[in-house]
């Protein structure tokens, strides 16, 4: 992990009294504008608290942000068009789904899909997320990862971009809000779902939420369903769980999906994402019901498995973009955000992979087939865990990545119950965007807004729920400012 020390968006050599009054002001708006959680430690249906966050904006490297944006039509279109190329699906995963048993649990029901002639519903909607750190070391942005599944905090950042603007302005630095970008992330994610509604063309059908037994991310999940009232105020949201639709959702003859005497247009998957929310076999049914069905998914089981880290690995693979885009500049910018993604599989590419991460772990970042953060494997923790699996077929369930080397800035961390602190922080910057389209056509394809997650830059995982990241948002620099050796 590198030291370099950049510049922050505002000076933060602040007397105790104007931190303190200025921290005070932050946790106002954000507790009146919805920029708030449920506590995990002390459930309250009824009490919200704020989501950690930083005091002000952190910096990010403008053309670098720019190219994200401008990237995120591309990319799309490569998962649109990799989730419908069932060959390459099952000859990417192949060795995953012997050894992963939640990937192979996936896998089980897009084949089950195809076996059944595939689902009533040829339309689906994936929104997703495209994830980034700035690297010192290329002096570019290079992918994290690419969310398929659940990609949250897009619509509670939108909000957090005002508190910015305002605290930026309590602080004495108008002239900042200009290099504080709009989001609107929670107009384009709705609205790709009011779209959705739109082409099933029944006015008296829902969206269905699919959403956890307890919900602690609620706002933003929330603020979907009231910006989809405001944009279509026809269209009515319904929430319910894996388990629930397991125990009362029915198909009909014609395929389509009923719970509790209500239609279903859409389907927005806020959870099914990790084992645990499968517990039974209920729940599985229940994604295979889904699958089946004349509504549109997001995601579908294609979008789904395409999503998975070994899916991206394998993307990573010299000529393998050239098969899903023919121009040659799209495949270029795809390729220059890439950074290094590994096999581990028993074959010479994948006992070569595990001989570099033997001998230089700090190098690297060990990914297993898991989405919702803390699944990761860091540094000097990669050597001991691959040498327990360094025989065994379970190799074939992670990935390794080169790790990124992000600029460190300083920034006040505030937490609830907890006095401001001023920390070394690292920024992780998320592009959101949706597709609707067919196998064969694409509908619409947008980029729709931005999210960045901040974290102590000493701690590997960056949970904003924990407390080692906070939520945040982008101040935009000039490279040679902010991003230089």
């Amino acid at each position: 992990m590198t030291d370099q020390l950049i510049n922050t968006s505002v000076p933060l050599d602040f007397d105790k009294e104007v931190l303190n009054d200025l921290v005070e002001k932050a946790k106002d708006y954000a507790l009146m504008h919805g920029i708030c959680m449920r506590r995990k430690d002390a459930f309250d249906r009824d009490a919200l608290h704020f989501a950690p966050f930083v005091l002000f904006p952190s910096p990010f490297p403008k053309q670098e942000f720019e190219k994200a944006i401008n990237i995120q039509t591309v990319l799309n279109e490569l998962m649109h068009k990799v989730a419908h190329d069932d060959e390459f699906l099952k000859e990417s995963l192949k060795n995953t789904i012997k050894v992963d048993e939640f990937t192979g649990k996936l896998f089980e029901i897009y084949n089950e899909v195809q076996r059944q002639g595939g689902s009533a519903q040829a339309i689906q909607a994936g929104l997703f997320r495209s994830d980034y750190f700035y690297c010192l070391v290329s002096e570019r942005i290079k992918q994290v990862e690419f969310n398929t599944i659940a990609s949250s905090f897009g619509c509670v950042t939108s909000q957090l971009v005002g508190q910015h603007k305002y605290t930026v302005q309590e602080a004495g630095y108008p002239q900042h809000l200009e290099n504080i970008p709009e989001n609107k992330a929670l107009e384009g994610l709705a609205g790709a779902l009011v779209n959705a509604w739109k082409l099933y063309n029944n006015p008296k059908s829902v969206i269905l939420f699919i959403v956890e037994d307890v919900t602690y991310n609620i706002c933003d999940q929330k603020f979907h369903e009231f910006e989809i009232r405001k944009q279509c105020p026809e269209a009515f949201v319904i929430r319910r769980t894996l388990t629930e639709i397991g125990k009362r959702g029915k198909l009909t003859d014609d395929k389509r999906l009923m719970i509790d005497d209500k239609e279903v247009s859409v389907i927005y998957m806020r959870c099914g994402y990790h084992p645990d929310q499968y517990p039974s076999q209920l729940e599985w049914d229940a994604r295979l019901m889904m699958e089946l069905s004349l509504a549109i998914k997001s995601p579908s089981i294609q979008y789904h498995l395409a999503g998975t880290k070994k899916v991206q690995q394998e993307l990573a693979k010299k000529g393998v973009l050239e098969k899903f885009l023919g121009d040659n500049a799209k495949k270029e910018s795809v390729q220059d955000i890439f950074t290094g993604l590994y096999s581990l599989d028993h074959d010479e590419v994948g006992n070569v992979t595990f001989q570099k991460a033997m001998e230089n772990p700090e190098k690297y970042v060990l990914k297993p087939q898991r989405e919702g953060g803390g699944n990761n494997i860091y540094g000097a923790d990669i050597k001991p865990f691959l040498e327990k699996i360094k025989d065994s077929e379970e190799r074939s369930a992670y990935i390794l990545m080169d790790r990124i080397a992000p600029p460190i800035t300083k920034n006040y961390m505030v937490r609830p119950f907890a006095e401001p602190l001023l920390s070394d922080c690292i920024s992780e910057l998320g592009i959101f965007g949706y597709v609707i389209g067919t196998k064969d056509k694409i509908l619409e394809n947008k980029q729709v807004g931005h999210m960045l997650r901040t974290k102590l830059s000493h701690v590997n995982e960056g949970g904003v729920a924990a407390g080692l990241g906070a939520l945040d948002s982008v101040f935009l620099v000039e490279t040679n400012r902010c991003c230089t050796l």
